[in-house]
């Protein structure tokens, strides 16, 4: 008879530090809701995240409108 525990835990995914963030993704862009919802959710979720995100993206779009005249 296999070990209750055993079973449980190869039925639930445990995150530690490493995976946590790829869990959140994975919890919060799955679904039916719009992009605009789910980003909403994860923004909500992780805040400091969301906001590096965005001054990379920022970054990225003015390093490729520099070069333009």
């Amino acid at each position: 008879m296999a070990d209750p525990i055993d079973t449980i835990a190869n039925d639930t995914p445990v995150s530690n530090g490493k995976t946590a963030l790829t869990d959140d993704i994975r919890a919060h862009f799955s679904g039916d809701a719009p992009i605009t919802e789910k980003a909403k959710s994860f923004a909500k979720a992780r805040p400091w995240t969301s906001a590096a995100f965005l001054g990379i993206a920022g970054l990225a779009l003015l390093n490729t409108l520099r070069g333009r005249r």
